[in-house]
């Protein structure tokens, strides 16, 4: 894993650098081969990314 992200703009940085992953992942992705495993792991990343998001909301609020 790597280092704690404690400031404002690295926790931003942190959250724009994931969610170009995802729409990475997103586009490498083909249709007609997709299945139901492949679904579960975006709708997990997405959830990641949400937790974090919510994590660095409150450390932005204090």
């Amino acid at each position: 894993m790597g280092n704690a992200v404690h400031d404002k703009d690295s926790q931003l940085s942190y959250l724009k650098n994931r969610l170009n992953m995802f729409l990475e992942v997103l586009d490498s992705m083909d249709p007609e081969s997709t299945d139901v495993d492949d679904i579960d792991r975006l709708i997990q990343m997405l959830d990641d990314l949400e937790m974090k998001q919510n994590q660095f909301k409150k450390d932005w609020d204090k």
